[in-house]
């Protein structure tokens, strides 16, 4: 659900004995929040804690986000209407535990009257806000990790490592390239590839050089590659050969000039390189034929660089980093506008979190990530690609993730510790037998997003690999993180909001509903955007007058301020005046043992205007109609229950493995 990576959900492995133009938009949302000195007791009645214990115990979980010498303070706050809230008292309180059942909750409570009631929720270690931006620029963080982790690996692809040092030179060679072009500062960029050595460098020298990246999902089709061509105005592209017949199918009608193509065997050395070309290219024939006159070779490209000067761009916190564009799910694509600072903050935040994952089990001295989900989704670009240089860490790059056999293979390869991923894969890794053999003792954690991660799923996931899946929640225009769970149950929510963020539960009328009921989730706080790229129609429809950034997901929160996804608004069935949410019917018909996949949507109904109809892939090949809706009968009341099943052999997904109801309602 969500625009972008609309879910993100993090999990712990526990030890299994224990069982368990070209200027951007006004910032309009995302200022710090003011910092709570108390820290109010949770759902495991937790004792409340002085405010001097909070930041004491925070100290710890600072230090370890601090990626190069904090700056001063962020170069300019992000303005909003509302004022900074009020530090709570410092006073400690008697532990008392928190009712999960609204009934019994306080009047307070149940009124909606109480701030910020997450925080109550939170881990001991963490603190309510993130405090000064790790760095001034993403370029500037890194930079400083290349040159802390200068010997280790950081990318690892088909066999072949490049180290943090030789990211930093090949980067700083690619910007000087670049530069060398005539691009201006500002200057959009995009990239069109895959998870390849060569996405990194190029994204890396991009706001070295103090240009915009624009992320470009390789398959799309001309037609919607011209859009997000001429909506960025981007001037140049790095594009892999394979899709490079479809940018000479537009790219005369748009800005672009300046074109470096890309192979998927330049990078991994000189005989297996070679080997890799020919056969992705004469014997798989994955490279249509194309032309593309004045183009130069990414490998030329690094050559020229080399015996330039790099200059670095003067970047501030205040510049643009990304424009993310949403993927479409929801209308025309638009670009999320991502300032360094947006991006930055969600690094520091995410990595705030993860440290509570490492209170109980010790840090890996050598991180491995392993990155299936591809480096131009917001997901992996943050989690992966960012989080992970932050931290000094491996990712092992999978080109191509739906070949779950050689995934399998290049997971044997490595102590993963670390494994972003998402339902459907997730899923289909679990019916893979060679997956299920694989020692998955160094998995600390799995983060998954694009789409809820159905409980049983979860379930099975833990019985296989012993993590606890939790969710959370994001969006491309949230950097994208803005919920997690702690790492210590699986909760069916996504989670607590993070530091420094907040989130606010309104109806159509943009009022706070009480807790408790649905509404839609706002979102504000430093990762927010900028607005969406040269549409301040667009994101005058999402900005509140106070900042708040509308997800277009419906939601509740409890007392303790954990956050259940319903839906997205659009993909809400209204039977009889019924809201009926396609997640439930969803979850519902994946606990039956037949069902592989399964998308829920609304058909137009004579009676009842619409009525739920399921589209399933089977996992038995005998499952039939009846059983499925007699399944569902025992399981949901009246209105809910599905009136139609069509059984298919696949179901339409994004790139990054989403499914799109979009589709299945045309």
């Amino acid at each position: 659900m969500g625009r972008g990576m609309p879910r993100y959900i993090v999990g712990k492995c526990l030890p299994r004995t224990t069982g368990v133009a070209d200027r951007p938009m006004q910032v309009r949302g995302g200022q710090q929040m003011a910092k709570s000195t108390s820290k109010p007791t949770g759902k495991t009645a937790r004792a409340a804690k002085p405010a001097a214990a909070t930041r004491g115990k925070a100290a710890s979980a600072q230090k370890a986000v601090a990626a190069a010498k904090p700056a001063k303070a962020p170069a300019a706050a992000v303005k909003r209407g509302a004022a900074k809230a009020k530090p709570a008292a410092t006073k400690a309180t008697t532990p008392r535990p928190v009712p999960r059942s609204l009934p019994k909750a306080s009047a307070d409570l149940a009124s909606g009257r109480v701030e910020k009631p997450w925080l109550a929720s939170y881990p001991d270690i963490i603190p309510a806000e993130i405090g000064p931006l790790p760095a001034t620029s993403i370029g500037a963080l890194l930079v400083d990790a290349c040159q802390r982790f200068a010997g280790k690996p950081a990318f690892t692809c088909m066999d072949k490592t490049i180290s943090y040092t030789e990211t930093e030179r090949l980067s700083a060679d690619f910007g000087a390239f670049l530069q060398s072009r005539g691009l201006a500062k500002g200057a959009r960029v995009a990239i069109m590839m895959p998870n390849v050595l060569q996405y990194p460098v190029a994204m890396m020298a991009i706001l070295r050089a103090g240009y915009v990246a624009v992320n470009v999902n390789p398959l799309y089709t001309p037609r919607e590659l011209e859009h997000q061509l001429k909506d960025s105005g981007a001037e140049a592209i790095v594009i892999l050969e394979n899709f490079a017949s479809t940018l000479q199918a537009v790219v005369a009608k748009t800005a672009v000039r300046h074109v470096v193509v890309a192979s998927l065997g330049e990078m991994l050395g000189g005989l297996k390189g070679a080997i890799v070309n020919f056969v992705v290219r004469r014997v798989k024939k994955l490279v249509p034929a194309w032309a593309l006159p004045g183009h130069v070779k990414f490998a030329a490209a690094l050559k020229a660089g080399r015996g330039m000067t790099f200059k670095p761009a003067d970047v501030s916190a205040d510049d643009v980093a990304f424009l993310q564009y949403t993927g479409g799910t929801t209308g025309v694509s638009k670009g999320a506008t991502l300032l360094h600072r947006n991006v930055l903050a969600n690094v520091a935040q995410n990595a705030l979190w993860v440290e509570t994952a490492f209170i109980k089990r010790p840090r890996p001295a050598d991180l491995v990530y392993v990155c299936p989900l591809p480096l131009y989704h917001i997901y992996a670009l943050t989690v992966n690609a960012l989080m992970g240089m932050q931290q000094g860490a491996q990712n092992l790059l999978i080109t191509n993730p739906r070949d779950i056999p050689g995934f399998v293979k290049e997971l044997a390869k490595y102590k993963v510790n670390i494994f972003p991923g998402l339902n459907t894969l997730f899923n289909a890794l679990l019916n893979n037998e060679d997956f299920r053999k694989l020692d998955f003792k160094p998995l600390v954690l799995t983060f998954a997003g694009g789409m809820a991660a159905q409980k049983t799923v979860a379930d099975r996931w833990k019985e296989v690999t012993g993590c606890m899946i939790s969710e959370g929640y994001g969006l491309s225009e949230t950097s994208p993180v803005a919920t997690a769970n702690r790492f210590d149950a699986f909760t069916g929510t996504i989670g607590l909001p993070l530091p420094s963020t907040e989130l606010s539960i309104r109806d159509d009328d943009g009022e706070p509903v009480p807790l408790g009921e649905v509404g839609e989730i706002c979102i504000r706080g430093p990762q927010v955007m900028a607005g969406y790229w040269q549409r301040p129609d667009e994101t005058a429809k999402v900005m509140t007058p106070d900042g708040f950034f509308k997800s277009g997901d419906m939601g509740f929160m409890d007392a303790e301020g954990y956050t259940k996804i319903v839906d997205r608004k659009k993909d809400m069935i209204l039977v009889s005046g019924f809201n009926v949410y396609p997640n439930e019917l969803e979850e519902v018909a994946a606990q039956h043992p037949g069902v592989l996949e399964v998308a829920a949507i609304g058909v137009p109904d004579e009676k009842s205007g619409e009525v739920p109809k399921l589209f399933v892939v089977k996992k038995d090949p005998a499952l039939t109609e009846a059983d499925l809706l007699a399944f569902c009968r025992e399981r949901l009341t009246g209105y809910k229950r599905p009136r139609h099943v069509e059984f298919r052999t696949e179901l339409p997904k994004t790139n990054v493995g989403k499914i799109l109801r979009r589709q299945l309602r045309s």
